[in-house]
């Protein structure tokens, strides 16, 4: 169980930022409506995509967890504060779900650093 815990809140991290990466980099509508409104169409999409794919690649690598929750909380940080202060917590009528998934994934993230403190080598 102490094993398995820590692997499965890796996946499930990854999954939901690799899952989005097809809206980011389709320029799906309601993608491309949330990076207008803050001002970061089309560049910031496209790297914030890119910052999610590094993140979820990483969190699956053993050695390199740690960098991936840390740049999953910067990434999705960012997200949470474009929620509270532009875009709102629900967005198209989606019923808040875009906001409660950034703000699970963020919890996860920090568990998974917590979790992997001690692999990090200026702590």
């Amino acid at each position: 169980m102490k094993n398995a815990l820590p692997l499965v809140l890796r996946i499930i991290v990854a999954i939901i930022l690799i899952q989005t990466l097809r809206f980011k980099f389709t320029a799906h509508p309601d993608s491309v409506y949330i990076f207008s409104k803050v001002g970061l169409e089309p560049y910031g999409r496209i790297v914030i995509g890119i910052a999610e794919l590094i993140a979820g690649v990483l969190l699956l690598i053993p050695k390199t967890v740690w960098i991936g929750a840390t740049l999953t909380l910067g990434v999705i940080g960012g997200a949470i504060f474009m929620h509270i202060t532009k875009l709102g917590i629900e967005i198209n009528d989606d019923g808040g779900i875009l906001f409660i998934t950034a703000m699970l994934t963020f919890i996860l993230s920090a568990i998974i650093l917590w979790i992997k403190r001690k692999e990090i080598k200026f702590f």
